[in-house]
């Protein structure tokens, strides 16, 4: 009798040992598909559909099973990843990934690389007929931004700004930088916060560097266009790729309304982040996976678009490299409270 209580309590021992395991090893079967969120910084019909050829091109990779998703807002996508933390990944700011690792454990696993950029910027914008020339004059202006957990948007904005002492009036959460970059643009705000990336300077000429002109170019001088086939922003001969780009079609005139009156310090650029129980042999499979599909045509179609997210192709990434975001959220603790 004594013998088959041991082995009974050996048994349900093993059961609650190989319970997880038996639990991790079904990810990314089609009964238990793994969940791939996306922040709503872009608007959801280009991510779903740019998602969609993502998925597509991982399966076929991998094997594997996934499922996209556009939650309501980034703390909603945060909220997710928590809530399944064996089978989800998340393409999250760096303040997002900050918050969630601080949370519940999520791990960055990459990070997106913009035409050779590990980093980017947030670009304060104002119309170009504006009063508005120096950082100091923001004070008491009102200020449109995407979204308060935004990295760019918001967070590094108001840091600065803070740091700066400039006390600013009312504030409008337009709910995305598309939003805000025309909210300027119709005269709702004063100014705006949003995504910087570096313009494209034609062949021949030196690349941006760190400390150029936001602007590089004279509009006295170079003509500001659409591309004819409708998916590119010139300014002469150099492309613009801020979030001014992305409202090309609504306001093709984007440039010659809207000016950038500076931009912020560098900020490391947006994760691939995993839940933090998220089986490390198919975490490592999925990297490579993606790695080899931003060498494709497919890419283009997918977060590589500029009209998505703009990566141009994906890297290795650690938790350290984003020690700077974590700086700046952890004297934010209001911030934190608006991700959950």
């Amino acid at each position: 009798m004594r013998n088959k209580a041991l082995l009974l309590v050996i048994l349900v021992a093993m059961l609650l040992v190989s319970a997880p395991a038996m639990a991790q090893s079904d990810v990314g079967t089609p009964e238990n598909p793994i969940q791939v969120y996306f922040v709503p910084s872009v608007e959801a019909s280009i991510i779903v559909s740019g998602g969609d050829v993502m998925k597509a091109a991982l399966e076929e990779a991998t094997g594997l099973s996934f499922e996209v998703a556009v939650p309501t807002s980034y703390a909603a996508t945060i909220e997710a990843m928590c809530a399944s933390p064996a089978n989800s990944i998340g393409f999250i700011p760096a303040a997002g990934y900050v918050v969630a690792s601080e949370r519940c454990g999520v791990e960055v696993g990459a990070a997106a690389v913009r035409f050779g950029w590990s980093v980017y910027w947030a670009e304060y914008i104002v119309r170009r007929d504006s009063p508005i020339f120096t950082f100091g004059d923001l004070a008491g202006k009102t200020w449109g931004y995407g979204d308060v957990t935004s990295t760019s948007g918001y967070i590094v904005p108001a840091t600065e700004l803070a740091n700066a002492g400039i006390e600013v009036g009312d504030t409008v959460e337009t709910g995305g930088h598309n939003q805000t970059v025309l909210a300027v643009y119709n005269g709702e705000v004063d100014f705006g916060t949003t995504f910087y990336s570096p313009p494209l300077m034609p062949e021949g000429h030196a690349a941006w560097q760190i400390g150029d002109l936001a602007e590089p170019w004279d509009l006295t001088v170079d003509e500001s266009y659409v591309s004819d086939d409708g998916s590119k922003l010139f300014v002469g001969d150099i492309r613009v790729m801020d979030a001014r780009a992305n409202v090309r079609d609504t306001a093709p005139d984007i440039v010659d309304q809207v000016r950038i009156l500076r931009v912020s310090q560098p900020i490391p650029n947006d994760t691939l982040s995993f839940g933090p129980e998220f089986p490390e042999e198919l975490r490592n499979q999925i990297i490579d996976a993606l790695i080899t599909f931003s060498g494709t045509e497919e890419w283009a179609a997918s977060i590589g678009s500029s009209d998505f997210y703009g990566w141009t192709s994906i890297a290795p990434a650690t938790d350290a490299d984003f020690d700077i975001v974590r700086a700046m959220v952890a004297n934010a603790p209001s911030l934190i409270d608006r991700y959950k």
